[in-house]
């Protein structure tokens, strides 16, 4: 997962960890408000049983009065059937009885309803039936008092049943309360989580796009300068790397389509003129060298100039020419370290001698034109020397990298300025009195025919590079 997506996933998953934190907080409220409100059903139940149970022990008492009063069995039937309600009545309290004080209290009054009954049935009705009417008035107030325990009991448990259902309800209320409380303080906070979700992503998210949509559009203008500033470790920042390099890409792409027109230019123009100017310069080069045989002091000095400005003529005219001409690379292989010693060597023993000492570093091979890149690697060893001085060193640097050789050539010259950075690949440019401005161009376009480029660079505190890229001859 990419930077940016997995910082929304975070932002959104935080968003809905907050929302979902509301819900929950709102549905364990309900949860406990349905089940206080369970409770509060169930103790209403059981109010309803333990009242209902003592209405019927009131039923009970009314059937043993009415066979003391009536003086006979008459009400046995009526008293049977309320004994087996006030029994089921008493089941169903058991039954709903959860605590220890509540078990108690059902307990008493099943003890005393048994023993209400055991007196009606053992000495109240005996007392009746032989009309002992003494007996049968006490056992009577005895059975009163009886119904009056299993009155107090079943008042007491009712009332206790009673305040669990006010303690309920009131847990009830405090729990929608903290409820509600919970569930506007997070929706509060879910609402300002909202707001800085939708400000994070307005700052990691449209302010990127704002700037590679601003970079695109200059770059629609025309501008290849232009550079998007966006470091960032996400793909928004490798996007606007990317940019940046595309850039700067087209920038040189750019560079050399104008560079290659201005070539073509220039070999348009020597192809028209070469021809006209090679015989001119022909002529007066071999009646210079006719009459130098027969010259002798100052005008020998001055046959000699010309003699010299013609050849610098021709240089210039077969300069442009090699701009013209098309170049087929063949396929042969050079050792590039014995093509360097060679070309030093021979410049060595030429007219352009010098005292500058050479190294050579590194040895490699390459597939190319012999005689096009002896060309290039003159005109660089030759610019290194002159660069370097009598008593310079040069140094050329031969290494093998992936599918590409380098030749690195190192004077411990000046350096280069920034203008002679910038124009050097110029045709015509030069920084030389005698120069023609076209080695290092035809040089460019040599090596850019090979499928490879120069670079320069100056070196730290003293002197230039050049470096000579070409692709690898395979073995």
């Amino acid at each position: 997962m990419s930077g940016t997506a997995r910082r929304l996933f975070y932002a959104f998953s935080l968003l809905v960890l907050t929302f979902g934190a509301a819900a929950y907080a709102a549905l364990e409220g309900m949860a406990e408000i349905h089940e206080a409100l369970h409770s509060v059903r169930r103790q209403e139940t059981a109010v309803r049983t333990t009242l209902s149970l003592a209405t019927s022990v009131r039923d009970l008492y009314a059937h043993q009065a009415h066979t003391v009063i009536l003086g006979n069995a008459s009400h046995l039937p009526l008293y049977d059937s309320a004994y087996h309600r006030a029994m089921e009545r008493l089941e169903a309290v058991q039954a709903q009885a959860t605590t220890s004080e509540e078990r108690a209290q059902v307990e008493t009054m099943r003890r005393t309803t048994t023993e209400l009954d055991r007196l009606f049935r053992e000495a109240l009705v005996p007392a009746v039936l032989r009309e002992d009417h003494a007996t049968a008035a006490r056992e009577h107030s005895r059975a009163l008092e009886l119904v009056g325990v299993i009155q107090e009991s079943a008042d007491t448990l009712a009332s206790h049943y009673e305040r669990a259902i006010g303690n309920f309800e009131e847990h009830a209320s405090t729990v929608q309360h903290a409820s509600f409380q919970w569930t506007v303080a997070i929706l509060a906070g879910a609402a300002l989580l909202a707001a800085g979700v939708g400000l994070y992503i307005g700052r990691s998210v449209a302010r990127p796009v704002s700037l590679l949509e601003a970079g695109a559009a200059r770059i629609a203008a025309g501008d290849l300068m232009t550079r998007i500033a966006l470091d960032r470790p996400d793909e928004f920042g490798r996007l606007a790397q990317q940019f940046n390099r595309m850039t700067a890409a087209l920038r040189e792409h750019q560079e050399r389509l104008v560079q290659s027109e201005r070539l073509a230019g220039i070999g348009r123009l020597a192809a028209g003129v070469a021809h006209e100017i090679n015989n001119p310069l022909g002529v007066i080069l071999g009646y210079v060298r006719l009459l130098q045989r027969k010259a002798e002091g100052a005008l020998a000095d001055d046959l000699r100039i010309i003699e010299e400005e013609t050849l610098r003529c021709r240089d210039i005219v077969e300069g442009m020419l090699d701009l013209s001409r098309p170049l087929q690379v063949p396929g042969e292989t050079l050792e590039l370290r014995e093509l360097v010693e060679e070309v030093f060597s021979r410049l060595r023993e030429s007219a352009q001698r010098t005292e500058a000492s050479l190294t050579v570093e590194g040895e490699a091979r390459v597939a190319g034109h012999p005689q096009r890149l002896r060309q290039v690697v003159t005109n660089l060893v030759k610019n290194a020397m002159e660069a370097a001085g009598p008593s310079g060193q040069v140094t050329v640097a031969i290494h093998a990298h992936e599918g590409e050789v380098a030749l690195s050539f190192r004077d411990s010259g000046p350096g280069l300025s920034p203008e002679a950075q910038k124009r050097m690949f110029e045709p015509f440019f030069t920084t030389k009195p005698q120069g023609t401005g076209l080695g290092l161009a035809v040089s460019q376009a040599i090596a850019q025919a090979h499928g490879g480029r120069i670079q320069p660079r100056n070196l730290p505190g003293r002197g230039a590079e050049f470096t000579l890229h070409l692709p690898r001859s395979t073995p």
